[in-house]
């Protein structure tokens, strides 16, 4: 039951299908748009007609180990959406952020909404706004996250993580390669672009075996800087990842490099509003994860990350350690608890913390 959590990100869709062929529900909601597993980490809808409800909720509470330690209750996200097929070869998915903790506050906001044609399994193409196609971490649903938090190489370089724009994609679970290429506004999610310049955006997977599978990522873009006499804005970032995925182990690692030249974002992951600074950066970071099935429905973790926010700089690495457990109830309701240990390599401050989430999905 607890084993579809560890799957590799390709098979979150089976993992959804499956919850969702028991839970079907009519939604009276004006929401339409698209769906494809691999490159959005999203479920896809399996009736041939009607609208499929689904979403999930993620109550948190955070004790922060600071100088004067601080705790608080909270919704980390709290998700729902509609999708389903339209006759012929169309489908269409919607999800919502609800979250009051979230960047708009106590308002709702929209998170994807897009529409797919999927006649072809080897080239689809997906339409609207959606989580770029790059890397392991990134692709991987929030709700199946193995740790509750993503790493911090991932919540900066690969900001802002959705985008509105234009996708082809292809493969399956059972194909050698998966791919997925978008083209892309550049500014982040539901922000008109205010230049003619469009981001390009793409991951590729190889499937050698069942059990694991390599990858690459890539984005580049330019854009207008907001000092326009300092010209143009680029940016490129380059990433590699593994997982494997045998005898109720499972280890996946990825590497994210990111340059950038004219300005750069600093925060902006995972819905946050990203800090816009002047100059030019190299940055780069990684993580490594592993886990095990225990024949109890349980799963201890333990993961390794790094960042570093300037490459040109000494003494500049964060390190985070996180060990944790994860306990699933069922196949919707799963309880995790982390401990994240914070060293930073120039000077070292107090601010690691306790985390323990509940999550329930519908």
């Amino acid at each position: 039951m607890y084993k579809q959590n560890v799957l590799p990100v390709s098979k979150s869709s089976n993992k959804y299908s499956t919850m969702q062929n028991k839970i079907f529900f009519m939604l009276a909601i004006a929401l339409f748009l698209q769906i494809n597993a691999f490159a959005q980490g999203c479920a896809e809808p399996k009736s041939a007609d009607g609208v499929n409800v689904f979403g999930y909720l993620q109550t948190q509470y955070d004790y922060f180990l600071y100088d004067e330690a601080e705790s608080t209750f909270g919704f980390n996200r709290a998700r729902i959406g509609v999708m389903g097929n339209i006759p012929y070869d169309f489908s269409y998915y919607v999800l919502l952020e609800t979250s009051p903790f979230k960047k708009d506050g106590p308002k709702a906001y929209l998170l994807d909404a897009f529409i797919t044609y999927n006649r072809f399994s080897y080239a689809k193409l997906s339409m609207g706004s959606f989580k770029s196609p790059f890397g392991l971490e990134l692709s991987t649903p929030c709700s199946g996250l193995h740790t509750i938090n993503r790493s911090k190489v991932v919540n900066e370089l690969t900001a802002p993580d959705r985008d509105m724009g234009i996708m082809l994609l292809g493969g399956s679970d059972t194909t050698l390669i998966k791919y997925a290429i978008a083209l892309t506004n550049g500014p982040g999610l539901l922000v008109a672009d205010q230049d003619n310049y469009k981001d390009l955006v793409g991951r590729v997977i190889v499937q050698p075996a069942k059990w694991m599978h390599v990858g690459g990522s890539f984005k580049t873009g330019k854009s207008k800087n907001e000092d326009p006499t300092l010209g143009d804005d680029t940016r490129l970032r380059l990433g590699a990842e593994f997982e494997v995925n045998v005898a109720n182990f499972l280890v996946q690692g990825e590497y994210i490099y990111g340059k950038d030249k004219g300005s750069y974002t600093v925060g902006g992951g995972c819905g946050g509003e990203p800090a816009i600074v002047q100059g030019d950066v190299k940055r780069s970071g990684m993580f490594i994860m592993a886990l095990y099935n225990t024949p109890w429905n349980l799963q201890p973790v333990i993961k390794y990350e790094n960042y570093n926010d300037d490459l040109d700089a000494t003494h500049n690495l964060e390190q985070v350690t996180t060990v944790g457990v994860n306990y699933f109830f069922n196949d919707w309701t799963r309880l995790q608890v982390n401990y994240e240990y914070a060293a930073e390599q120039a000077k070292e401050i107090k601010n690691d913390r306790i985390m323990v989430q509940l999550q329930v999905k519908f």
